[in-house]
């Protein structure tokens, strides 16, 4: 068992993957933290920006998928992968926050009135997402526990499959919750536009392809609650449903 670096490697993640987290939210809710240009026209503005969200769909949705980690593992050890992906993830967040390049023309700006109900869409999808997070406790973002059991010759404690709040409802809330903010804006800029239309894509996409891992990580347990909770869109009958479905346990 390699050890060394271990720890480095930990604080980095969690350093470099939360601080990309907190200016990302910052850039969702008031737009790129230190604008400068790299651009000089609204259509190179656009085609830089498509290929910044291009870059983080790639990395992000290609060492998810278990290929990818398999061939990591085997060059820097399954401990590690979960916190290299959280490095990764970083990076290229980051990149795409501070790179960003606004454009000069708007699609809409709300009126007053309409404002308000957009201000309180926005902040109604900060909550969701908070709930949602907090409902997962355990999930290890960062990779830090695995790093942690590495660094005890301790294996890591099985996934178990669990339903909590608003899982109870739609099986990807925080999906959800990031299209609800992102769309729920009093102004909509053209790069802002196409920031949400590509995003909305990539997330319907990689939902599904999460789903066939999903699957094969919970097999019959996962089955029986994609049968019986929607993906994305609550349904009536499972917002309604206060009692926890049968696969909670």
């Amino acid at each position: 068992m390699k050890t060394s670096g271990t720890r480095p490697l930990a604080i980095a993640s969690v350093g470099l993957g939360g601080g990309s987290l907190v200016l990302f939210g910052y850039f969702l809710l008031f737009g790129p933290p230190f604008p400068f240009a790299i651009a000089d026209s609204d259509p190179k503005r656009l085609a830089f920006d498509a290929f910044l969200c291009l870059v983080f769909f790639t990395q992000h949705s290609a060492m998810i998928r278990r290929g990818a980690k398999d061939y990591l593992a085997k060059r820097v050890s399954e401990a590690r992968v979960p916190a290299f992906y959280s490095l990764a993830s970083g990076v290229c967040l980051l990149a795409l926050v501070l790179a960003w390049q606004p454009t000069t023309r708007f699609v809409f700006h709300l009126p007053t009135p309409a404002r308000w109900l957009s201000g309180s869409l926005a902040l109604l999808a900060v909550a969701g997402f908070v709930w949602g997070a907090h409902s997962l406790r355990g999930f290890d973002v960062f990779g830090t526990q695995r790093l942690q059991a590495d660094l005890r010759a301790m294996s890591a404690p099985p996934a178990v499959f669990v339903v909590r709040g608003p899982y109870r409802y739609v099986r990807h809330p925080l999906y959800l919750f990031m299209l609800l903010l992102i769309w729920s804006t009093p102004r909509l800029p053209y790069d802002q536009l196409l920031f949400n239309v590509l995003w909305t894509v990539w997330i319907i996409i990689g939902t599904k392809l999460e789903e066939r891992d999903l699957l094969a990580d919970f097999g019959p347990a996962y089955r029986q609650y994609q049968a019986s909770v929607p993906m994305l869109m609550p349904s009536p009958r499972a917002v309604l449903r206060r009692q926890r479905p049968s696969f909670d346990s």
